[in-house]
């Protein structure tokens, strides 16, 4: 436990200072504002269908990166030292991101029709925001793969400052657009906000005008793709199969429900996500590279059980605060509009309880790149979401939603108990192995 304090202390603090915590509370004050004026002017409605414009895109744009950024990070500051790997690593980052970035956008141009049923279903005509969408993909992934080069040579203090500055100018423009134009500027302010952002990235690294000239077409290494693939692989089927549920349950919520519970259930998402933000960013920065240097089972349970004893008191106080607070919450973050929200706070939290100590033990299948075993729970809990979900909304409505989504994580957690069982509470001998 003193290891946790004083690595949090030193390093974890210390870091997040500068760039997460920073960063994170202007997300979380920008994404209050944005919910506000959603809220305002455009209503429930307006909020179920930028849930699943929000949704699609954030898979979109994971493919549209290959599911790379954290392995970038990873290989550039392994490497960036050394320039034959180094132009390697960049120039086959670069052209795979820019050939799927580009197969995508066309897919997605001449497929808007079929994508705008499939997002807003027939009774919404958006095609011209997926048109849109298409079009600025290559600017965003762009902007993604020169991120993912600064953060892997730490340039936080760039990173922090092109962040607040891309933060500043996508609130600026969409609560513009939506004043103007309600869900129309909604929905087109989600698509074009992300490509902005590059335009403050390339002044911010203009001072690594060398980097362009490691980027070469003949130094495409099939190599680099294969040390690569299996971040890629873990990242996409996390980024692409839980909002492409999520955009499922949400329109099955609107055909049984009506698509003012679905907007309901996507205003409590997005308080789920705002307070487990934070705690992401903590995991992160600690768990991972922590998990990374344990080597025996007894240091794995001291790490998770100490990791319980610090931070899940004053996360479990915050969550009470927040349920005990819902009401003020809703006044504050939307409208009175909103009120049957307030039904939805307690299997949310009791999820997302559940969901944050799963998370802790499944960053151990990252750090030991146990990808066979990270990969098959993960597709379990998409099943089961998915399932649980359409069951009980079809039992208890609107309700059902959250408590799908609580009894998904609740059995998840179960299930990675039983996993680790005897690393967590079987008796461990002298050099660290337990006894099965």
């Amino acid at each position: 436990m003193k290891r946790l304090f004083q690595y949090i202390n030193n390093e974890v603090l210390v870091n997040a200072a500068r760039l997460n915590v920073a960063n994170l509370s202007l997300r979380i004050v920008t994404g209050i504002l944005v919910s506000k004026f959603i809220a305002v002017y455009i209503g429930p409605q307006g909020m179920a269908l930028i849930g699943n414009l929000r949704n699609f895109m954030s898979a979109l744009q994971s493919l549209s990166i290959s599911g790379l950024y954290k392995g970038v990070v990873k290989f550039v500051s392994k490497v960036k030292d050394d320039v034959a790997e180094l132009t390697k690593t960049l120039s086959t980052v670069f052209y795979l991101g820019f050939f799927s970035s580009v197969f995508l956008a066309l897919l997605c141009y001449y497929n808007a029709e079929f994508i705008n049923d499939f997002i807003f279903s027939s009774s919404y005509r958006y095609t011209y925001i997926i048109k849109t969408l298409a079009i600025v993909l290559p600017f965003y992934a762009l902007n993604m793969f020169t991120f993912s080069i600064m953060n892997g040579f730490s340039k936080h203090k760039y990173l922090l400052i092109i962040n607040i500055l891309g933060q500043i100018l996508g609130l600026l423009v969409t609560l513009l657009l939506i004043y103007q134009d309600n869900i129309d500027g909604a929905l087109l302010a989600i698509v074009i906000t992300p490509a902005l952002n590059l335009l403050i990235t390339i002044v911010g690294i203009a001072f690594r005008r060398s980097l362009v000239s490691h980027i070469k077409i003949t130094q495409v290494s099939f190599s680099v793709i294969n040390k690569l693939s299996p971040y890629m692989i873990m990242a996409l089927v996390s980024a692409i199969a839980l909002p492409i549920v999520m955009i499922i349950i949400r329109n099955y919520l609107i055909d049984e429900t009506g698509i003012k519970a679905a907007g309901y259930w996507t205003a409590m998402t997005r308080v789920s996500d705002y307070y487990l933000m934070f705690f992401n960013s903590l995991m992160a920065l600690y768990i991972l590279p922590r998990f990374s240097e344990i080597n025996t089972k007894i240091a794995f349970r001291k790490e998770v059980f100490s990791f319980y004893k610090t931070i899940m008191p004053p996360f479990l106080i915050l969550l009470l605060v927040i349920y005990l607070s819902r009401s003020l919450l809703i006044t504050v973050l939307f409208t009175e509009d909103f009120r049957p929200v307030e039904d939805l706070f307690g299997f949310q939290i009791l999820g997302d309880i559940a969901r944050v100590l799963s998370m802790v033990i499944v960053y151990q299948f990252l750090a030991k790149k146990m990808f066979a075993h990270f990969l098959i729970l993960e597709v379990f809990l998409f099943i089961m979401l998915y399932f649980s979900s359409v069951y009980l909304i079809d039992e208890f409505g609107l309700k059902g939603a959250v408590m799908g989504h609580c009894l998904s994580y609740v059995m998840y957690f179960g299930i990675i108990v039983l996993l680790f069982s005897s690393s967590l509470f079987g008796v461990i001998d002298e050099e660290g192995t337990a006894d099965h």
